[in-house]
């Protein structure tokens, strides 16, 4: 399937001190055979002038540099306030913590040619470190318990069948978002930071009228959580993961609620949730991982009580 010659796509990559990660992203990336896209690189104030050097081995990217961390939200929303104002077709958010097969853009591509009606399309996401197994092949939405899950999780690629091209949400570790479901539906909310945002935006773009679908054929690898792995007193993964997993779950729900006509369906989804922290308290008390016990603790306040704040609109 050829395609057409207004087909432009804006491929948005956030680096935050993640220099040899970016750096093979970008390296895979210059092995795709899409005729036209711009990779636009945002570095959210790095150490060590990393986007300066990333610019200087990669001359061709559009380099773009925060003053501060922005988080995945604020960060690539930079990105795509840019992207927009190039007049771009299409925008690809993508992890720098990726590499991807080089025919993986046109493929996904192709979905939103087959298919008018689409607004976001996600590939097909294994596991770098191993090959064999799914990261995600897209998302399911469970509303009576406001729960998002992720399909195709550490299925063997082997027998993996795609039993449904139509999802519910899309991971932001890889999505392809045409410019009209992002004018009609608003840019990320950077009140999220981190976590949860791509299932919020993928339920707007659904509200929107937007479908989101799957291109099973268009494949990369995810390193997954390469910035947020890092070792911690208290393990790898750290305590602001947390405050930011619960704080943004509890966020997305009264979001939710605040905009459905039924808000009585919301109340079984929060008792779900705050029993689920209330286990992760007792559990990381037990293991004496104090610091994460408090992220958590926080991270239920600030969900709770926070203002909810709208996403930003272009321009």
């Amino acid at each position: 399937m050829a395609f057409t010659p207004d087909t432009s796509i804006a491929v948005i990559l956030v680096n935050w001190n993640g220099f040899d990660f970016t750096k093979a992203c970008l390296d895979s990336l210059r092995k795709v055979d899409f005729p036209d896209f711009k990779l636009i690189l945002i570095d959210n104030a790095s150490q060590n002038q990393e986007g300066l050097r990333l610019k200087r081995a990669y001359p061709e990217i559009e380099l773009i540099e925060n003053s501060e961390n922005l988080g995945f939200s604020g960060g690539n929303n930079v990105g795509i306030r840019f992207a927009l104002h190039q007049g771009f077709s299409h925008l690809m958010l993508l992890n720098n913590d990726t590499i991807v097969e080089p025919d993986f853009l046109g493929e996904m591509m192709r979905k939103f040619l087959q298919s008018p009606g689409l607004g976001v399309v996600q590939p097909l996401i294994i596991f770098q470190h191993d090959p064999k197994i799914i990261w995600s092949a897209g998302g399911k939405w469970m509303p009576s318990l406001y729960r998002a899950i992720t399909l195709g999780d550490r299925e063997p690629l082997a027998d993996f069948r795609c039993k449904k091209e139509n999802l519910d949400w899309a991971t932001g570790c890889c999505m392809l978002i045409s410019r009209e479901a992002i004018l009609a539906t608003g840019l990320l909310n950077e009140q999220y930071f981190a976590y949860f945002e791509d299932v919020e935006w993928s339920l707007r773009f659904r509200k929107a009228g937007f479908g989101i679908a799957l291109a099973e054929k268009a494949v990369i690898y995810h390193e997954a959580g390469a910035s947020s792995k890092k070792n911690h007193s208290e393990g790898t993964l750290s305590p602001k993961v947390f405050y930011f997993h619960v704080r943004n779950q509890l966020l997305l729900i009264r979001g939710i609620h605040q905009c459905s006509t039924s808000r009585g369906k919301t109340f079984g989804g929060l008792i779900y949730h705050l029993c689920r922290f209330t286990l992760w308290l007792g559990y990381f008390l037990i293991r004496g991982r104090f610091q994460k016990m408090k992220a958590v603790a926080k991270g239920i306040r600030d969900g709770l009580t926070l203002p909810i704040q709208p996403a930003p609109i272009w321009p």
